[in-house]
């Protein structure tokens, strides 16, 4: 902190600054406010995740977009609190890993799992966030202040109903039908367009020689529209997709103890539920089925919602998970 050995009387404390910061598996957002909630800059970087694209780059992500968001304002300014948001944040190790490299953001920082941020769009911070983005999650908070969540264990062991694991279960049966071993699917044709290329066997070179899991999400679009075309192996994946993201939200819930006649809070956050309307409309319709839904808000921009969250936010420490 700045001090004036010698302060006027006129001298006022320096302006206060919050910063949000949601960190994806495809891009560090970054957003800066003052004191009255007020956004004065934002930044956009690469990737946060470290155990995708490892903690250095996850790191330097992070202070990239941070920077972006403080160049309009003096290079000496302080930021007073910081909610980090990062994907792949949920264990000790995690925190122990990143918070040594981040402490340095703010006076005080707070680090949690990116899903968390939806949290700060609901009344009193209480019902369940889900996240289908390239990744996937569903978290929650009850009353109580007990907090519990359901996935989020990465494209390797999990991402059900992602646009990950839509795009690599488009992939595998796009190669599939390319053998003879499945059903023809339009997918493959669609796949080779969108990648530009001219045989299923180009694909082997476009997922093992890249390690950029955003590419293969992006494939979910492909996806969506084969199954608006017909196509039968697409709208296969496309309901697993949804009734994947129905569990976990279930699970959350019941954990938390929200009984099925209870209205559940629900926060909806990443592009796949947030950028197309039919697959979020019949994600609500199904989860509506077994536990009705109010008020369901969208997380449109988590980053900025936690920069003014954290402004009279004291901590998480009360916070405990079941």
């Amino acid at each position: 902190m700045m001090t004036n050995d010698n302060p006027s009387p006129q001298a006022t404390s320096p302006a206060s600054y919050y910063l949000g910061i949601d960190g994806g598996g495809s891009k560090t957002l970054a957003v800066l406010v003052n004191e009255r909630g007020e956004e004065v800059g934002r930044g956009l970087a690469g990737s946060a995740n470290y155990t995708g694209v490892g903690l250095a780059t996850a790191v330097s992500n992070i202070y990239t977009a941070t920077q972006q968001a403080l160049s309009a304002l003096d290079p000496q300014t302080t930021i007073s609190k910081a909610w980090l948001g990062v994907a792949g944040v949920d264990r000790p190790a995690d925190h122990a890993a990143l918070m040594p490299r981040l402490q340095d953001l703010a006076r005080t920082v707070y680090l949690t799992n990116d899903a968390e941020l939806g949290l700060s769009v609901l009344p009193d911070a209480v019902g369940v966030v889900v996240i289908a983005g390239t990744g996937s999650i569903a978290l929650g908070r009850n009353a109580h202040s007990l907090t519990s969540r359901a996935g989020g264990w990465g494209h390797l062991l999990g991402d059900e109903g992602s646009g990950y694991a839509l795009g690599i279960q488009a992939l595998q049966a796009a190669v599939r039908a390319s053998d003879g071993r499945a059903p023809q699917t339009i997918l493959l044709e669609r796949i080779l367009q969108t990648w530009e290329l001219t045989n299923a066997e180009e694909l082997i070179g476009a997922v093992y020689f890249s390690e950029d899991k955003s590419k293969i999400a992006r494939l979910s679009t492909c996806v969506l529209q084969a199954e608006r075309d017909g196509d039968a192996i697409a709208a296969a994946l496309v309901q697993n997709a949804i009734a994947e993201l129905v569990l976990v939200v279930k699970t959350v819930a019941a954990k938390l103890d929200f009984t099925p006649r209870q209205a559940l809070p629900l926060a909806l956050g990443g592009g796949l539920l947030l950028n197309e309307a039919s697959f979020q409309n019949r994600f609500l319709k199904q989860l509506a089925s077994v536990q009705p839904l109010d008020p369901v808000v969208q997380i449109e921009q988590p980053a900025l919602s936690a920069a003014r969250t954290i402004i009279h936010l004291t901590g998480f420490q009360h916070w405990t998970r079941v």
